[in-house]
């Protein structure tokens, strides 16, 4: 495999926020990081009318003022821009004949990245105008970045596919999910599939339940009018924690490979149990934010705030309980939340082991304190693992000690982005890290009875405090199986 392989990145939407906040920036540490060959090329396309000049001073100015300038000035020349129309032929002929001029230019074997950083509706015209104008036609390889969402319900998502396998095979489709580039998230592999210590007791003969939080302390700030259309279950649900779930619940793959480790995530999503819609409340619960402080300052609530529908019924707060119906996990519940407006900013999984048979360590008093393990994602990286001790002093019993091992302190300076990780990964050809179409459609296709029954408005939705770890409805959902949520503050006290 070619570490630097040669390469034309094409991004729709290059005058977007994105592109200024993640892409620039991510391809600039892949240039620093000397893992771009010296021929590379990057192609801008968007509505405005900016020059080759215009998309530099951008590119530019997203990256840190710290940077070496001579460095910058350098990356920057291999950007060039394209004012372009999506549902223009011309616009196409135009790129195709820059691609070419470019492909001379940098030596570049005709490999192409088409990278979609823009609303979904178009992806599928301008996939077929890719295929229909000849630029998916070339010497090289030619591959598809696709941002999230993925459809915004199973049927939708099914058509979105149509179009793009009409341009693209599965194998050249890389559909991104940030999530799977960050370094903890892929650390799952190796704590589980690394250790024997953890491995040997990864089911259910020794796991109470596994919880993934995932929580956020902005509100929907000025994205009001598309969360109204897409709330915590489709942004963080479908996606995103659904891709946890099936990284902590998988069975070990034969070898390391993106086609047996996708295999295997495959299998965990066709034994999630479906939830029935008469049963959704039971499994399931949503929230909204209400007015509060953040800072001392007074915040709205979610239905008061830009764009909101005042009687809205978009949740902006998810819990839930998956059963996964397999041998290794009958019986475990996996419990997952999401939500805005809550305490802290924070991913984290926590393993909850189950107590000793006999624990000569209860006392009347006290129940010992489950051993846990906590894989911290974001925005701290590492893990904890949470044992029993002795307590200091005469009067002896146990107390729980917490080892700690914090990755992001090692050397964080050399932790690359997601968004710089998956790209490369995507110039490498390896899909690792990225979502296969039957995942898509599994995770879809378990999700859509749920927001279909919240749809019909049946179901209430709770509110809870801006500032809090979501409503009392969340911690009853676990307290009926005799668990409770754990945070780290919490174990901390």
């Amino acid at each position: 495999m070619n570490m630097k392989p040669k390469t034309t990145l094409i991004i729709f939407g290059a005058t977007g926020d994105l592109a200024k906040r993640k892409l620039y920036p991510s391809i600039f540490n892949l240039f620093k990081a000397n893992k771009l060959s010296a021929e590379f090329a990057v192609v801008g396309l968007g509505r405005r009318p900016w020059t080759n000049e215009s998309l530099r001073e951008t590119v530019s100015q997203s990256l840190i003022q710290t940077e070496n300038e001579e460095l910058v000035a350098q990356f920057c020349e291999h950007f060039y821009y394209l004012p372009f129309d999506v549902q223009e032929k011309k616009s196409y002929h135009e790129l195709n004949s820059l691609l070419g001029e470019l492909d001379t230019k940098f030596q570049i074997p005709g490999n192409r990245i088409f990278y979609m950083a823009m609303a979904p509706e178009f992806f599928g015209m301008i996939a077929s105008n890719l295929k229909s104008e000849g630029l998916t036609e070339t010497n090289g390889w030619t591959r598809l970045i696709i941002e999230k969402p993925f459809g915004h319900d199973l049927p939708s998502a099914q058509q979105l596919n149509r179009e793009i396998r009409e341009a693209f095979s599965e194998d050249e489709i890389y559909r991104i999910d940030h999530y799977l580039g960050k370094e903890m998230v892929q650390n799952i592999e190796v704590i589980r599939f690394g250790n024997a210590i953890f491995e040997h007791l990864w089911s259910n003969r020794y796991i109470e339940n596994i919880q993934i939080t995932s929580s956020e302390t902005l509100g929907v700030e000025d994205r009001g009018g598309y969360y109204e259309k897409s709330g915590a279950l489709r942004d963080m649900v479908q996606n995103h924690m659904l891709q946890m779930v099936s990284l902590l619940a998988m069975d070990p793959p034969l070898r390391l490979t993106p086609e047996e480790i996708r295999s295997e995530k495959i299998k965990v999503l066709r034994a999630l149990r479906p939830v029935p819609h008469e049963k959704v409340s039971d499994y399931f619960v949503r929230a909204q934010y209400g007015p509060g402080k953040v800072n001392g300052k007074e915040v709205p609530g979610y239905r008061s705030e830009k764009n909101v529908d005042p009687q809205s019924y978009t949740e902006t707060f998810v819990a839930g309980k998956l059963i996964i119906d397999s041998h290794r996990w009958a019986g475990v519940p996996f419990y997952i939340r999401t939500g805005k407006r809550m305490r802290a900013k924070s991913t984290e999984v926590v393993v909850q082991f189950k107590d000793l048979p006999m624990n000569l360590y209860l006392n009347q008093e006290k129940k010992v304190h489950p051993n846990l393990l906590i894989i911290h994602i974001q925005p701290d990286e590492g893990i904890s693992l949470i044992l029993n001790g002795k307590k200091v002093g005469a009067s002896g019993g146990s107390e729980p000690v917490q080892l700690d091992y914090c990755n992001d302190c090692v050397d964080s300076g050399n932790t690359p982005e997601a968004y710089e990780r998956l790209i490369y990964d995507c110039m490498l050809g390896d899909a690792t890290n990225f979502a296969h179409w039957d995942e898509v459609d599994l995770s879809w296709t378990f999700i859509d009875t749920i927001s279909k029954t919240w749809e019909s408005r049946e179901i209430e939705i709770h509110t809870y405090e801006t500032g809090s770890m979501g409503p009392k409805a969340a911690d009853e959902l676990l307290s009926q199986d005799n668990n409770h949520w754990w945070s780290i503050n919490e174990i901390n006290k």
